[in-house]
């Protein structure tokens, strides 16, 4: 989906004009793709924008780069606001948000403590990732040949840049098959998540995830899905997911920023239940949409204005 240029950049400290918002041909992360970075959306609500859950992103931000032993020369306030001053500057009702944490220019090798570390936060309009018909009708899905990491090869607990070549070549892999997205599983053949999301089964109105042993991102829509469940009445599980669980499920579906909660109407050519939106689904999707927008009393923390 092409990129709808807006405005300004915030790039460590400095609002820029969004064409002057380049780095350097030598920059570290570039070639050996060590960097972090997240996916957050802004949501039009009642009092204005507001970004969800802004502070629990950057909070795993920082998270991811710990593991990478990368320090961000800013603190957790100051980049919840740099983000909260970008969104207000391009004067956006809704829109996606990349903050990302880069090795910049100044040292080559394979050795990164020397680096300079760079901050930058980008917003844009995006509508949602796997489309409007997605959403409504849901999505068909592969089970990839592409392993989720190993945990132990590279952790799949932080939100890497370089480690989204794994995702790509499932992504790839799974569209030119004729498939809307791909299901990767880890190396010991369990469900890990998908390209850019979490995924969740219902059997028998329970819900279940897969666990980060298996590779899974701690999603942070995922989390909040998990609580929506919760109020709603239906027991959760994080736990362990065959792929022929996927075929034999009620319901499905995925979560995530980008694509927020989407059906799943089918895995490796089989329904997924019926072959359409499940019941669940649909209302853990409509309270989600809801809740994004401060519309959900119990979850109105979830959601930071600008102002």
């Amino acid at each position: 989906m092409p990129i709808t240029k807006s405005d300004k950049v915030w790039m460590d400290g400095e609002l820029v004009n969004w064409d002057d918002a380049k780095i350097h041909i030598l920059t570290h992360t570039l070639h050996y793709g060590l960097g972090v970075f997240e996916g957050i959306r802004a949501y039009a609500t009642d009092s204005g924008p507001a970004v969800f859950r802004l502070t629990d992103h950057i909070v795993r931000l920082f998270d991811s780069a710990k593991i990478f032993m990368i320090e961000i020369p800013f603190t957790i306030d100051q980049l919840v606001e740099a983000v909260k001053d970008t969104v207000r500057v391009n004067g956006l009702p809704e829109c996606y948000i990349r903050p990302i944490v880069y090795l910049g220019y100044g040292e080559m090798g394979l050795n990164p403590l020397n680096c300079a570390v760079n901050v930058s936060i980008a917003v844009w309009p995006w509508g949602t990732y796997l489309g409007a018909d997605g959403i409504k009708h849901g999505v068909r899905m592969k089970i990839s040949s592409w392993q989720r990491h190993d945990p132990n090869a590279i952790p799949p607990a932080a939100k890497g840049t370089g480690m989204y070549i794994n995702s790509c070549l499932a992504k790839v892999e799974a569209l030119k098959a004729g498939y809307d997205e791909a299901i990767l599983l880890s190396p010991q053949g369990f469900v890990s998540e998908c390209t850019g999301e979490n995924i969740f089964l219902i059997k028998h109105g329970r819900l279940v995830t897969p666990p980060v042993q298996a590779g899974a991102l701690q999603g942070i829509t995922q989390n909040s899905v998990m609580a929506i469940a919760h109020d709603l009445g239906y027991e959760v599980a994080i736990d362990n997911i065959l792929r022929s669980d996927l075929y034999t499920a009620d319901e499905a579906f995925l979560s995530g920023t980008a694509a927020e909660v989407v059906p799943i109407r089918s895995v490796d050519d089989r329904p997924v239940g019926a072959g359409e939106p499940g019941p669940i689904t649909r209302k853990i999707q409509e309270v989600f949409e809801a809740a994004v927008r401060g519309k959900v009393d119990r979850h109105k923390d979830w959601v930071e204005h600008v102002g």
